[in-house]
């Protein structure tokens, strides 16, 4: 049986179940796809060998013998641990991080290691210490940020699924720039025990896929309490696929953010397409409320103070004591300190650090960190009130679609803006989906949100899944791969 290397799941579970083609095929395959193509996009920092990779797999479960990708933030047991960092580059970990463990036990064979921007910041995958993530749809461009290695080798065809890491937009950003489907879960539904911090409070493991349903599988597999994270919520195991069957929910309500869609930087074809989408959505039955959300001009600011504050905090630890880098001539132990972060860490971690450590510094964490946190709370509220009017909400992913290297080299601020219409949902802990909506005349793709409040997965599945019945987008994929 010749392999389709954009099949999904399903597809390649049937094809497995009948024998047409056997799991050490398929995984062949998949190894091969990277080292023929992966060299004009970057995605993976390691492809493990054919025997290490089989050998630690279950034989039976949902994914059994589906490859799939792991973003180097989250730990396999006996693998590097990079965070794309030269401070990490050593390091290998002694445990596998929980979703790392239960796709294991499901059957799913972990390929490699997916590139990504250092310690998980940034937006365009430009800042990873050893090379830059393409685009599949035109390798001259970007593939979001941070997990953009995961959500590249779906687009390619190298894996129908990979895992990232979401603290202001991480896996949906790059999910909607390379036209696949990523979602940030309801903070707490999946574990972050194992997921290297940048910034705890924000923190949550994603899932990249070509479908729906896809995703909705390795949710799955994923989800649920972890007794070895204090901050996982207290819910059963369950089928996320069940209600996916086309339609829509009875009555379903659904609010678009007026004031998203007139952003002063928007690109008219992302409105455009967005626009299209609402309509399709009204067609299957919806029910379309208008809303003005204040919580998205206070979302950024709000963002950049924690995830900063957060991230000075969190990568303290890196001292080259412990573990990792450590630089080999120093005169003295504060000055193999700082010059082991200094040469360890790239220019955009080191840039985060600083401003982290001024929020929370004398003086300055009232001001700064604490009024977040105020605003924080208040953008929550505020979408808490939203959500007894409507079941879901539709927001942009992005206001420009993906970009050419080097954009904003002299424009940090512009780039730290591409978590606009993200970031809301970290800071509220509430799930939301980019999902592709079509693309520019320049054939880059357009994705768009839904948003639902906490633990509403199910419905934003089912949701996503009949949009994505009604239209084309998830059957169109890069030529050159």
């Amino acid at each position: 049986m010749k392999i389709n290397p954009f099949a999904p799941i399903k597809e390649l579970q049937t094809a497995l179940k009948e024998k047409k083609i056997l799991r050490k095929e398929l995984l062949e395959y998949c190894i091969a796809r990277f080292k023929d193509y992966d060299h004009k996009i970057g995605s993976a920092l390691e492809i493990f060998d054919k025997e290490s990779i089989l050998s630690r797999a279950c034989a039976e479960g949902v994914l059994a013998g589906i490859p799939g990708i792991v973003k180097d933030v989250i730990a396999q047991k006996g693998r590097c641990l990079s965070c794309a960092s030269k401070i990490l580059e050593p390091f290998v970990s002694p445990y596998d991080a929980t979703a790392t463990a239960r796709l294991k036990k499901d059957g799913a064979l972990l390929i490699g290691r997916a590139n990504l921007d250092e310690f998980a910041m940034g937006s365009s995958n430009e800042t990873s210490a050893f090379y830059k993530v393409a685009n599949p749809w035109d390798i001259t461009r970007v593939s979001g940020g941070s997990s953009g290695g995961s959500a590249a080798a779906v687009a390619a065809g190298f894996v129908p699924w990979s895992l990232g890491s979401d603290t202001g937009g991480s896996v949906r950003l790059p999910a909607a720039f390379c036209g696949v489907v990523g979602i940030k879960p309801t903070y707490g539904l999946i574990s972050r025990c194992g997921l290297v911090a940048y910034a705890s409070s924000l923190d949550q493991i994603g899932i990249i896929t070509r479908t729906i349903y896809d995703n909705a599988l390795v949710m799955s597999a994923i989800a649920g309490h972890d007794l070895k994270d204090s901050t996982t919520c207290f819910v059963e195991k369950k089928d996320y696929t069940q209600k996916l069957d086309g339609s829509i929910k009875k009555g379903l309500r659904i609010g678009v953010i007026d004031n998203g869609l007139q952003v002063a930087s928007m690109n008219p074809e992302i409105v455009a397409a967005i626009e299209e989408a609402v309509k399709v959505l009204e067609k299957l039955g919806a029910t379309i409320k208008h809303f003005t959300l204040s919580a998205i001009e206070y979302s950024a600011a709000t963002y950049f103070i924690i995830s900063r504050a957060e991230a000075a905090s969190n990568l303290a630890r890196y001292d080259g004591v412990r573990y990792g880098m450590r630089v080999k001539s120093a005169e003295s132990l504060t000055a193999m300190y700082e010059k082991t972060r200094y040469d360890g860490f790239g220019q955009e971690v080191r840039r985060r650090i600083m401003i982290g450590n001024y929020t929370l510094s004398v003086g300055h964490h009232a001001e700064f960190y604490g009024n977040a946190k105020k605003v924080q709370q208040m953008i929550r509220n505020e979408l808490e009130q939203t959500f007894k009017e409507v079941d879901l909400l539709v927001m942009p992913t992005h206001s420009i679609p993906a970009f050419k290297f080097g954009t904003f080299d002299d424009n940090k601020l512009a780039m730290d803006l591409q978590d606009y219409f993200t970031c809301p949902a970290n800071l509220a802990g509430i799930p939301a989906i980019s999902i592709p909506c079509g693309f520019t005349k320049d054939t880059i793709p357009i994705g768009f949100q839904l948003i639902g409040p906490s633990l509403s997965e199910e419905l934003l599945y089912q949701t996503a899944h009949a949009y994505e019945q009604q239209t084309p987008w998830h059957t169109m994929h890069p030529k050159k791969f």
